[in-house]
């Protein structure tokens, strides 16, 4: 017997639309920060203050440029995670597993809201 494929109350999609906007504005926030940060370091960096090897104070320069580009790619993941969201709920297709069909739960939504698989599918990917 296949599926029956429920779909998100109108009121659902627009929490989640405005939850993911504001959860998006945030992060291109916290990226314009990280930009600052970066070139700031690079600025550091080539204006001869490279050689911070040797201060028992602080980080070295390369732990903090490899930290600032490391937080820079998860909010770029994190970031096109949300666009795909957005667009699934622009599509209609929002909330529904992209493996399965079935419905994503909303309590999983709401704790991951650009989650694409359903907790049962999700938990078959996690296993292999």
């Amino acid at each position: 017997m296949p599926s029956v494929r429920r779909s998100l109350t109108a009121a659902q999609r627009s929490e989640f639309h405005d939850a993911l906007g504001a959860r998006r504005d945030e992060m291109l926030a916290r990226q314009g920060r990280l930009d600052e940060s970066l070139s700031d370091a690079r600025e550091a960096r080539s204006g001869g203050q490279a050689d911070d090897e040797h201060d028992p104070e602080g980080p070295t320069m390369a732990a903090t440029w490899s930290q600032l580009t490391g937080l820079h790619d998860d909010l770029d993941v994190e970031l096109t995670e949300i666009d795909h969201a957005l667009s699934r709920i622009e599509a209609g297709t929002y909330g529904l597993c992209s493996n399965c069909g079935k419905p994503i739960g909303v309590a999983r939504l709401r704790a991951r809201p650009y989650a694409e698989l359903c907790i049962d599918c999700a938990r078959a990917l996690e296993a292999h």
